[in-house]
């Protein structure tokens, strides 16, 4: 993408950029839009994860444990919906007024959260934020990569992925500690605010929407191995994720509860740092070469955390599995974003999103039967185990070379370039 935002990426297997002569000036990487367009992302960022612990704590309240969950589970049930119907709401409306209306469903249910207590009403605020949620991530996902240099795409993402990751490292403690001091309905209405407060920056930004090329739809591009590959690689590892994050403070005996903490910052840390890396690197040389240390790392690094017992084991397991998981994060959705038209960016937006969100819920929840029959270290290691799997997938994009870009006309009108896997 070296003159319009429009230009479909290149469709190199390994998303290469061409090479370029010493004397090629690299287009910047910051544009008025994409600092409009991080306006949006920390509104939403801050709105959600404000109020992630703290809705299931009020509903708690009303209903118990079994109402914490119920509100857990219909937000992100509701957001995994949203990320599958999107698409098709951005190729009919476009990016913008897609973002406003996630943007708008995600703010204005959390004005009116508090206005009962009853189980009922929680979990409707619920689902509505969740299809909120999935607005405007993938929607706004797909506008930020129209953004993006081509050039530049790895380390734009990269960038992207700090900007939005920040606000929720901060939001969600905050929340909690705001609802302790000043009460749920603090809580709500601030993060109501910082979502619909975000709208009129939405106003500032392009609408980029390709119209021109049929957009390739999700079950489609789940029967694309260019897209697929890189889905179940990243999902693998944000399965291993969901596990840390909901297991590792139950794993480590309770008289290290601090050593948790530290685990998961450094956890936290390495992952932003490695997906910075990851972007630096993909922009030269390639993001598919790193798809698969991605995935070793993640596995490697939770196979260090078995040893609970352990708090070196524990914090260096972290930061492996954070390393990798960065690594993986960022390598995945530039090959995809590389791999189709910019009419099919909202396709890999959710195909990407629908991988974090499934792969850390259905982590969470197998893990739990598994270290039921196994204990936790046991655990750790066999899900680490069951990871390689995607390394059939994984060394199977290394091996394949010439993939065609994935647009509907790629599959199923022209004939697919000679060597390529368009499946």
């Amino acid at each position: 993408m070296t003159t319009s935002p429009n230009t479909p990426p290149s469709a190199s297997t390994d998303a290469r950029p061409p090479a370029a002569s010493p004397k090629t000036v690299r287009p910047p990487l910051l544009s008025r839009p994409l600092l409009l367009r991080f306006v949006s992302m920390i509104g939403a960022s801050l709105s959600f994860f404000l109020l992630l612990s703290v809705v299931p704590a009020y509903a708690a309240e009303a209903g118990g444990g079994g109402a914490a969950g119920l509100a857990t589970g219909s937000l992100m049930a509701a957001t995994v919906l949203g990320e599958l119907i999107t698409p098709r709401l951005v190729a009919r409306y476009g990016y913008r007024t897609v973002l406003m209306a996630g943007l708008f469903l995600l703010g204005a249910p959390a004005l009116v959260l508090t206005v009962s207590g009853n189980v009922a009403w929680i979990v409707a605020v619920c689902l509505v934020r969740g299809l909120g949620f999935a607005l405007t991530i993938v929607a706004g996902g797909a506008l930020t990569a129209t953004l993006i240099p081509a050039e530049r795409r790895g380390e734009g993402l990269a960038l992207v992925g700090v900007v939005s990751g920040v606000p929720s490292l901060v939001a969600l403690p905050l929340g909690l500690w705001l609802a302790g001091h000043a009460g749920y309905g603090t809580v709500a209405v601030i993060g109501g605010v910082a979502s619909l407060a975000a709208i009129v920056s939405v106003l500032g930004l392009p609408d980029r929407q390709a119209k021109s090329e049929e957009t390739v739809g999700v079950l489609r591009g789940l029967r694309t191995g260019a897209l697929l590959r890189p889905v179940i690689v990243f999902a693998a590892t944000a399965t291993a994720a969901g596990i840390l994050v909901t297991f590792l403070p139950l794993a480590v005996p309770s008289a290290s509860a601090g050593l948790v903490a530290v685990a998961l910052f450094v956890q936290t840390a390495a992952s932003t740092l490695f997906r910075w890396v990851s972007g630096r690197f993909g922009d030269r040389h390639g993001s598919a070469r790193l798809v698969l240390p991605g995935l070793l790392l993640s596995a490697a690094g939770l196979l260090i955390t078995a040893a609970t017992g352990s708090a070196l084991a524990v914090v260096a397991g972290a930061a492996v599995f954070g390393a990798g998981f960065g690594l993986a994060q960022n390598a995945t959705l530039t090959l995809m974003y590389a791999r189709v038209s910019a009419s099919s960016f909202g396709t890999v937006s959710a195909l990407w999103n629908l991988a974090y969100d499934g792969g850390m819920g259905v982590g969470a929840a197998g893990f739990g039967i598994l270290a039921g029959v196994t204990g936790y270290p046991w655990a750790f290691a066999v899900t680490a185990l069951l990871m390689l799997g995607a390394l059939v997938p994984a060394l199977r994009d290394r091996r394949i070379t010439g993939t065609p870009t994935v647009t509907a006309a790629a599959t199923s009108v022209h004939p697919p370039v000679p060597g390529a896997d368009p499946r």
